[in-house]
């Protein structure tokens, strides 16, 4: 069997309340656009997109997807989306429509819709709600078999109390849904051609329509509000912290994790509430992050501390480090074994050497950090002349002192000191102490400038 799936992501979602199409809108940090396409992804190369509203916007946001993109203009209802992705597909494949703003569809579940569809068959996904308001319900018979969907909106009042919703994903043979395609008629409330409409066309042509039950509700909700989007979101996020907590991973309040990426953690990790992971993010043995964190794209050694508040991107972390509270790695960084990173401290494209500490108040960007450096409180790297960045070094075993200002491009030996307040421009030799200082003078009989008021209350008083 041959695959070929076809994602209808052509609305605007007015009900979003956004001049961005609805399928752009984010769920754990990707669209829900990629959600689908990566879940279609585990079952086939042979993905099409079928867009319209916004014209171009979608395709050209989501180039990276490698999808085949088909413009459907004018919209004119699902089933004329879907003829529009169709002339490609080979006779003999399998088509399964699935649509762009359902992003939580599982493999598993489209697995087995598939199946239901072969040997000629049409495989329809399902699920009963409580409350089916809104969808189109599934009319039975007598025999239980499925004879056509209906809309709420052309429904008797009989057919809107059934429970049995279409959730729109379905698979049949390309062949037999090129025909009924063409056949579609647009006579009803809305003067669209409903996708739905097949499933008359399938039992008048002794199709068997064998459904397929999706168990979990979540995973076919589609999202058409902001309440919705929000709901789906603290669903995913609660299945993402339960897989993580079996694999045993310690998490404070599974309600207070997001986790907007891929993580892949060690043993004894644990995560305080209200930590952020994006991108792809990688947790050592023993790891412990605080609370109020944001990680993205970090791999991160066994036995590391971050402390609460800090912002760490695009950065590597050696073993037993300790960083913050409220410190931010940015890009480029590099911490060596045993670094400890303090609070209100920025690193930028810096490695800093191992078991060196950078403990207070401090910027260090553009900078290599030997071994067992020790950077005081206030001390920054002035690596940006307006124009370019320049590099500063600083030898193994230095001691750079506070309130220092080391302007680059500029070298500090080994085992050198630099005093505390100085403005170093040269590059200071190994084992040496460099001072930059004005001399301090003393005024004697020095008296602090007063305000014109304060100068004629104190005349009053004489």
């Amino acid at each position: 069997m041959s695959l070929s799936v076809v994602i209808l992501a052509a609305g605007q979602g007015t009900r979003m309340c956004s001049s961005l199409p609805k399928v752009l809108h984010k769920l754990a940090g990707r669209t829900l656009l990629e959600h689908v396409t990566r879940t279609a992804r585990e079952l086939t190369q042979k993905v099409a997109v079928v867009y319209g509203y916004g014209g171009d916007v979608v395709p050209r946001a989501l180039a990276q997807l490698g999808v085949r993109w088909v413009e459907q203009t004018p919209q004119f209802g699902t089933g004329h989306a879907l003829l529009q992705a169709m002339p490609p597909i080979p006779d003999e494949d399998t088509v399964l429509v699935l649509y762009g703003d359902v992003p939580l569809i599982s493999a598993a579940t489209l697995s087995k819709l598939i199946a239901a569809s072969q040997h000629g068959n049409l495989g329809l996904l399902t699920v009963i709600l409580s409350d089916p308001s809104g969808y189109g319900r599934i009319v039975r018979d007598a025999q239980n078999k499925v004879m056509r969907i209906v809309e709420e909106k052309d429904a008797t009042a009989a057919e809107r109390e059934i429970g049995e919703i279409n959730t729109g994903m379905l698979a049949v043979n390309a062949k037999r849904m090129r025909g009924w395609l063409k056949e579609l008629k647009n006579s009803n409330a809305q003067r669209e051609y409903y996708l739905t409409d097949i499933i008359a066309l399938a039992v008048r042509d002794g199709v068997a329509v064998n459904t397929v039950f999706a168990e979990n509700e979540a995973e076919v909700m589609g999202v058409n509000t902001k309440v919705q989007l929000a709901g789906l979101e603290r669903h995913y996020q609660r299945m993402q912290a339960e897989r993580l907590m079996t694999q045993g991973v310690t998490l404070a309040d599974p309600a207070r994790f997001d986790l907007r990426g891929e993580l892949t953690a060690g043993s004894d990790v644990e995560i305080d509430a209200n930590v952020i992971i994006e991108g792809k993010v990688t947790l050592g043995e023993r790891v412990r992050i605080g609370p109020y964190n944001l990680l993205r794209n970090v791999n991160v050694g066994d036995d590391v501390n971050v402390q609460s508040h800090c912002v760490i991107e695009d950065a590597v972390i050696g073993r037993h480090c300790r960083i913050g509270p409220y410190a931010r790695i940015r890009p480029g960084t590099m911490l060596a074994e045993g670094a400890h990173i303090g609070n209100f401290v920025e690193i930028k494209k810096s490695t800093v050497g191992a078991h060196s500490k950078i403990n207070h108040l401090s910027y260090v960007g553009d900078t290599t950090v030997g071994r067992e450096v020790n950077i005081g409180a206030g001390a920054i790297t002035c690596n940006y002349d307006g124009v370019s960045k320049h590099q500063t070094v600083i030898g193994d075993g230095a001691f750079i002192g506070s309130g220092t200002q080391l302007v680059a491009p500029v070298k500090v030996g080994d085992g050198a000191v630099v005093g505390a307040g100085s403005t170093i421009t040269q590059d200071v030799p190994p084992d040496v102490l460099a001072l930059s200082r004005v001399k301090q003078s003393t005024v004697p009989g020095w008296k602090r400038p007063v305000k014109t008021e304060q100068r004629e209350k104190g005349k009053g008083k004489s």
